[in-house]
Protein backbone atom coordinates (compact mmCIF):
# COMPACT_ATOMS: atom_id res chain seq x y z
CA UNK A 1 0.00 0.00 0.00
CA UNK A 2 1.21 3.59 -0.51
CA UNK A 3 1.03 6.63 2.40
CA UNK A 4 -0.30 9.53 1.70
CA UNK A 5 -1.74 12.79 3.82
CA UNK A 6 -4.95 13.24 3.20
CA UNK A 7 -7.70 15.80 5.28
CA UNK A 8 -11.12 14.06 6.02
CA UNK A 9 -12.54 18.01 7.27
CA UNK A 10 -11.34 21.01 6.41
CA UNK A 11 -9.38 22.81 9.43
CA UNK A 12 -6.20 23.22 10.93
CA UNK A 13 -3.06 21.21 10.63
CA UNK A 14 -4.41 18.84 12.77
CA UNK A 15 -6.57 17.31 10.36
CA UNK A 16 -3.84 15.98 8.06
CA UNK A 17 -3.36 12.60 8.64
CA UNK A 18 -0.33 10.37 7.22
CA UNK A 19 -2.32 7.42 6.16
CA UNK A 20 -2.52 4.17 3.58
CA UNK A 21 -4.24 4.65 0.34
CA UNK A 22 -4.70 2.64 -2.91
CA UNK A 23 -3.82 3.92 -5.85
CA UNK A 24 -4.66 1.11 -8.94
CA UNK A 25 -3.64 1.46 -12.04
CA UNK A 26 -3.68 4.53 -14.58
CA UNK A 27 -6.94 4.77 -16.63
CA UNK A 28 -6.58 6.37 -20.44
CA UNK A 29 -4.72 9.19 -20.71
CA UNK A 30 -3.11 8.39 -17.36
CA UNK A 31 -0.16 7.64 -15.83
CA UNK A 32 1.09 6.35 -12.38
CA UNK A 33 4.00 8.13 -10.45
CA UNK A 34 6.38 7.11 -7.81
CA UNK A 35 6.69 10.94 -6.50
CA UNK A 36 10.60 11.57 -5.10
CA UNK A 37 9.57 14.67 -4.08
CA UNK A 38 6.84 17.00 -3.47
CA UNK A 39 6.19 20.73 -3.16
CA UNK A 40 4.35 23.02 -0.80
CA UNK A 41 2.31 25.91 -1.16
CA UNK A 42 0.29 28.08 0.11
CA UNK A 43 -2.52 26.76 -2.33
CA UNK A 44 -2.33 23.33 0.00
CA UNK A 45 -3.25 25.58 3.01
CA UNK A 46 -6.13 26.71 1.09
CA UNK A 47 -7.25 22.97 0.51
CA UNK A 48 -7.04 22.18 3.92
CA UNK A 49 -8.84 24.87 5.48
CA UNK A 50 -11.14 25.43 3.35
CA UNK A 51 -10.73 28.61 1.77
CA UNK A 52 -10.63 26.52 -1.79
CA UNK A 53 -13.15 23.80 -1.12
CA UNK A 54 -12.53 20.38 -2.34
CA UNK A 55 -15.20 18.58 -4.59
CA UNK A 56 -14.93 15.20 -2.36
CA UNK A 57 -13.71 14.34 1.11
CA UNK A 58 -11.55 12.46 2.16
CA UNK A 59 -9.08 13.63 -0.12
CA UNK A 60 -5.28 13.91 -0.83
CA UNK A 61 -4.23 16.97 -0.90
CA UNK A 62 -1.13 18.93 -2.66
CA UNK A 63 -0.50 20.38 -6.43
CA UNK A 64 3.25 20.14 -7.10
CA UNK A 65 5.36 17.48 -7.19
CA UNK A 66 8.12 15.49 -9.14
CA UNK A 67 8.73 11.22 -10.01
CA UNK A 68 9.11 8.87 -12.20
CA UNK A 69 6.50 7.52 -14.55
CA UNK A 70 5.86 3.52 -13.21
CA UNK A 71 3.09 2.52 -15.78
CA UNK A 72 1.32 4.49 -18.63
CA UNK A 73 -2.43 3.72 -19.95
CA UNK A 74 -4.04 3.65 -23.02
CA UNK A 75 -4.02 6.74 -25.55
CA UNK A 76 -0.45 8.32 -23.65
CA UNK A 77 1.66 8.74 -26.52
CA UNK A 78 4.42 10.81 -24.86
CA UNK A 79 5.70 9.51 -21.65
CA UNK A 80 6.87 5.74 -20.96
CA UNK A 81 7.83 3.83 -17.97
CA UNK A 82 10.85 5.40 -16.49
CA UNK A 83 10.20 9.07 -17.70
CA UNK A 84 11.56 11.23 -15.22
CA UNK A 85 8.84 14.32 -14.93
CA UNK A 86 7.10 16.87 -13.08
CA UNK A 87 3.99 19.09 -12.60
CA UNK A 88 2.52 21.64 -11.06
CA UNK A 89 -1.55 21.05 -11.60
CA UNK A 90 -4.94 19.98 -10.79
CA UNK A 91 -6.38 17.49 -9.63
CA UNK A 92 -5.12 17.55 -6.09
CA UNK A 93 -3.08 14.25 -4.87
CA UNK A 94 0.80 15.04 -4.65
CA UNK A 95 1.23 14.64 -0.84
CA UNK A 96 1.32 10.79 -1.83
CA UNK A 97 4.21 8.28 -2.41
CA UNK A 98 2.50 7.18 -5.51
CA UNK A 99 -0.26 8.74 -7.13
CA UNK A 100 -2.42 8.39 -10.91
CA UNK A 101 -1.76 11.80 -12.89
CA UNK A 102 -3.03 13.04 -15.87
CA UNK A 103 -0.24 12.67 -18.80
CA UNK A 104 -0.94 15.73 -20.49
CA UNK A 105 -0.56 18.01 -17.12
CA UNK A 106 3.10 16.66 -16.71
CA UNK A 107 6.47 17.92 -18.38
CA UNK A 108 9.69 15.54 -19.07
CA UNK A 109 12.77 16.83 -17.10
CA UNK A 110 15.93 17.76 -18.51
CA UNK A 111 18.92 16.22 -17.43
CA UNK A 112 19.87 19.24 -15.82
CA UNK A 113 17.41 19.81 -13.37
CA UNK A 114 17.14 17.78 -11.08
CA UNK A 115 13.65 15.69 -8.71
CA UNK A 116 13.96 17.90 -5.65
CA UNK A 117 14.55 21.05 -8.18
CA UNK A 118 11.70 20.63 -10.15
CA UNK A 119 9.34 20.02 -7.03
CA UNK A 120 10.45 23.22 -5.54
CA UNK A 121 9.98 25.08 -8.67
CA UNK A 122 7.13 24.24 -11.09
CA UNK A 123 4.40 25.99 -9.29
CA UNK A 124 6.39 28.94 -8.01
CA UNK A 125 8.16 29.26 -11.09
CA UNK A 126 5.39 29.06 -13.54
CA UNK A 127 3.40 31.38 -11.29
CA UNK A 128 6.72 33.74 -11.68
CA UNK A 129 6.69 33.60 -15.58
CA UNK A 130 2.65 33.97 -16.29
CA UNK A 131 2.72 36.88 -13.68
CA UNK A 132 5.98 39.15 -15.01
CA UNK A 133 5.70 37.72 -18.75
CA UNK A 134 1.81 37.69 -19.25
CA UNK A 135 -0.34 39.27 -16.60
CA UNK A 136 1.58 42.20 -16.50
CA UNK A 137 4.73 42.08 -19.31
CA UNK A 138 7.29 43.45 -17.52
CA UNK A 139 9.92 46.06 -19.29
CA UNK A 140 13.56 46.52 -18.70
CA UNK A 141 13.67 50.26 -16.93
CA UNK A 142 10.48 49.53 -14.91
CA UNK A 143 9.82 49.50 -11.18
CA UNK A 144 7.82 47.16 -9.98
CA UNK A 145 5.97 46.02 -6.11
CA UNK A 146 6.26 42.67 -5.32
CA UNK A 147 4.81 41.89 -1.92
CA UNK A 148 6.35 38.67 0.18
CA UNK A 149 9.77 38.81 -1.87
CA UNK A 150 11.87 36.46 0.15
CA UNK A 151 9.09 33.87 -0.08
CA UNK A 152 9.49 30.88 -2.49
CA UNK A 153 7.60 32.84 -5.21
CA UNK A 154 9.53 36.44 -4.29
CA UNK A 155 12.88 35.22 -4.85
CA UNK A 156 12.21 33.97 -7.92
CA UNK A 157 10.79 36.76 -8.94
CA UNK A 158 13.41 39.32 -7.43
CA UNK A 159 16.34 37.25 -9.54
CA UNK A 160 14.18 36.48 -12.85
CA UNK A 161 12.92 40.40 -12.41
CA UNK A 162 16.76 41.72 -12.30
CA UNK A 163 17.51 39.43 -15.43
CA UNK A 164 15.28 41.40 -17.10
CA UNK A 165 16.28 44.81 -16.27
CA UNK A 166 13.66 45.49 -13.61
CA UNK A 167 14.07 47.50 -10.64
CA UNK A 168 12.03 45.28 -7.43
CA UNK A 169 11.01 46.87 -4.68
CA UNK A 170 10.03 43.97 -2.34
CA UNK A 171 7.95 43.67 1.06
CA UNK A 172 9.45 41.66 3.83
CA UNK A 173 8.81 40.93 7.62
CA UNK A 174 11.98 41.01 8.84
CA UNK A 175 15.88 42.21 8.73
CA UNK A 176 16.92 38.60 7.69
CA UNK A 177 14.27 38.07 5.11
CA UNK A 178 15.47 42.04 4.26
CA UNK A 179 19.01 39.92 3.39
CA UNK A 180 18.07 37.16 1.78
CA UNK A 181 15.37 39.44 -0.68
CA UNK A 182 18.68 41.88 -1.61
CA UNK A 183 20.82 39.02 -1.96
CA UNK A 184 18.28 38.15 -4.63
CA UNK A 185 18.04 40.64 -6.52
CA UNK A 186 15.52 42.88 -4.86
CA UNK A 187 16.83 46.75 -5.01
CA UNK A 188 14.93 47.99 -1.90
CA UNK A 189 13.54 45.98 0.66
CA UNK A 190 10.20 47.59 3.32
CA UNK A 191 10.29 45.57 6.29
CA UNK A 192 6.23 45.92 6.69
CA UNK A 193 6.01 45.07 9.98
CA UNK A 194 7.63 48.64 11.18
CA UNK A 195 7.43 50.57 8.13
CA UNK A 196 4.34 52.65 5.96
CA UNK A 197 4.79 50.28 2.79
CA UNK A 198 2.89 52.73 0.61
CA UNK A 199 4.35 55.98 1.80
CA UNK A 200 7.99 54.10 1.20
CA UNK A 201 6.71 53.02 -2.03
CA UNK A 202 5.82 56.70 -3.34
CA UNK A 203 9.04 58.33 -1.93
CA UNK A 204 11.56 55.73 -3.90
CA UNK A 205 9.48 56.37 -6.52
CA UNK A 206 9.82 60.37 -6.62
CA UNK A 207 5.63 60.38 -5.74
CA UNK A 208 4.88 57.70 -9.26
CA UNK A 209 4.65 54.93 -7.68
CA UNK A 210 4.28 51.97 -9.98
CA UNK A 211 2.95 50.29 -12.79
CA UNK A 212 1.73 46.94 -11.08
CA UNK A 213 2.13 45.52 -7.85
CA UNK A 214 2.33 41.73 -7.27
CA UNK A 215 0.48 41.30 -4.26
CA UNK A 216 -0.15 37.21 -2.48
CA UNK A 217 -0.51 38.70 0.71
CA UNK A 218 -4.28 39.65 0.04
CA UNK A 219 -6.44 41.50 2.79
CA UNK A 220 -3.31 43.22 5.13
CA UNK A 221 -1.82 44.83 1.93
CA UNK A 222 -4.85 45.64 -0.44
CA UNK A 223 -5.60 49.17 0.32
CA UNK A 224 -1.68 49.85 0.64
CA UNK A 225 -1.15 48.47 -2.83
CA UNK A 226 -3.87 50.32 -4.34
CA UNK A 227 -1.96 53.53 -2.86
CA UNK A 228 1.16 52.59 -4.39
CA UNK A 229 0.00 52.42 -8.12
CA UNK A 230 0.31 54.59 -10.93
CA UNK A 231 -2.42 56.32 -12.86
CA UNK A 232 -4.13 53.02 -14.75
CA UNK A 233 -1.87 50.57 -12.74
CA UNK A 234 -2.68 46.82 -12.30
CA UNK A 235 -2.98 45.27 -8.72
CA UNK A 236 -2.04 41.67 -9.56
CA UNK A 237 -4.19 39.74 -6.92
CA UNK A 238 -2.57 36.31 -6.68
CA UNK A 239 -3.15 34.78 -3.35
CA UNK A 240 -4.91 35.85 0.33
CA UNK A 241 -1.69 34.58 2.92
CA UNK A 242 -3.17 36.90 5.44
CA UNK A 243 -6.73 36.40 4.20
CA UNK A 244 -9.23 36.97 1.51
CA UNK A 245 -9.92 40.73 0.59
CA UNK A 246 -13.41 41.92 1.49
CA UNK A 247 -16.15 42.93 -0.74
CA UNK A 248 -14.45 46.53 -2.33
CA UNK A 249 -16.46 49.31 -4.03
CA UNK A 250 -15.77 49.24 -7.63
CA UNK A 251 -16.05 53.10 -7.94
CA UNK A 252 -12.91 53.81 -5.82
CA UNK A 253 -10.78 52.28 -8.79
CA UNK A 254 -11.75 55.47 -10.91
CA UNK A 255 -11.32 57.76 -7.92
CA UNK A 256 -7.91 56.61 -7.57
CA UNK A 257 -6.65 56.75 -10.92
CA UNK A 258 -8.27 54.77 -12.93
CA UNK A 259 -7.10 51.38 -11.41
CA UNK A 260 -7.01 47.92 -12.93
CA UNK A 261 -7.33 44.90 -10.79
CA UNK A 262 -7.15 41.25 -11.57
CA UNK A 263 -7.30 37.90 -9.42
CA UNK A 264 -4.79 35.35 -11.78
CA UNK A 265 -4.28 31.54 -11.50
CA UNK A 266 -1.56 29.41 -12.96
CA UNK A 267 -4.14 26.79 -13.86
CA UNK A 268 -5.98 29.42 -16.23
CA UNK A 269 -2.56 30.44 -17.68
CA UNK A 270 -1.63 26.55 -18.13
CA UNK A 271 -4.77 25.08 -18.97
CA UNK A 272 -4.24 24.84 -22.73
CA UNK A 273 -1.20 22.39 -23.40
CA UNK A 274 0.74 24.44 -25.50
CA UNK A 275 0.69 27.05 -22.58
CA UNK A 276 1.85 24.69 -20.22
CA UNK A 277 4.85 23.44 -21.81
CA UNK A 278 5.24 26.98 -23.24
CA UNK A 279 5.38 28.28 -19.73
CA UNK A 280 7.99 25.00 -18.23
CA UNK A 281 10.00 25.71 -21.07
CA UNK A 282 10.74 29.79 -20.17
CA UNK A 283 11.36 28.33 -16.39
CA UNK A 284 13.72 25.78 -17.04
CA UNK A 285 15.25 27.80 -19.58
CA UNK A 286 15.88 30.92 -16.84
CA UNK A 287 17.07 28.14 -14.81
CA UNK A 288 19.38 26.59 -16.85
CA UNK A 289 21.34 29.48 -17.62
CA UNK A 290 22.24 30.73 -14.00
CA UNK A 291 19.94 33.81 -14.15
CA UNK A 292 17.20 31.91 -11.69
CA UNK A 293 18.28 29.47 -8.87
CA UNK A 294 15.80 27.94 -7.38
CA UNK A 295 17.21 27.24 -3.75
CA UNK A 296 15.35 24.27 -1.12
CA UNK A 297 16.02 25.94 2.39
CA UNK A 298 13.60 23.59 4.21
CA UNK A 299 12.71 20.22 4.03
CA UNK A 300 10.35 17.75 5.59
CA UNK A 301 9.76 14.14 5.69
CA UNK A 302 5.89 13.65 3.83
CA UNK A 303 4.59 12.26 7.16
CA UNK A 304 5.72 15.67 8.78
CA UNK A 305 3.45 18.01 6.55
CA UNK A 306 1.33 19.25 9.18
CA UNK A 307 4.65 20.56 11.20
CA UNK A 308 5.31 22.15 7.27
CA UNK A 309 1.98 23.86 7.03
CA UNK A 310 2.73 25.43 10.62
CA UNK A 311 5.86 26.91 9.96
CA UNK A 312 4.25 28.01 6.30
CA UNK A 313 1.35 30.07 8.24
CA UNK A 314 3.47 31.01 10.73
CA UNK A 315 5.77 32.58 7.68
CA UNK A 316 8.83 30.88 9.31
CA UNK A 317 9.65 29.58 5.91
CA UNK A 318 12.18 31.14 2.90
CA UNK A 319 12.72 29.96 -0.47
CA UNK A 320 10.98 26.79 -1.22
CA UNK A 321 10.32 24.14 0.52
CA UNK A 322 10.21 20.31 -0.29
CA UNK A 323 8.52 17.06 1.51
CA UNK A 324 10.00 13.92 1.03
CA UNK A 325 8.13 10.97 0.53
Amino acid sequence: MTKAIRIHEPGGPEVLRWEEVSVGDPGPGEVRLRQTAVGLNYIDVYHRSGLYPLPTLPAVIGMEGAGVVEAVGADVAELKEGDRVAYAAPPPGSYAQARLMPADRLIKLPDTIDDRQAAAMMLQGMTVQYLIRRTYPVKKGETVLFHAAAGGVGLIACQWLKHLGVTVIGTVGSEEKAELARAHGCTHTIDYRREDFAAKVKDLTNGAGVPVVYDSVGQDTFEGSLKCLQPMGLLVGFGNASGPVPPFELGRLAAMGSLYITRPTLMTYTAKRDDLVATARDLFDVAQSGAVKIEINQTYPLSETAQAHRDLEARKTTGSTILLP
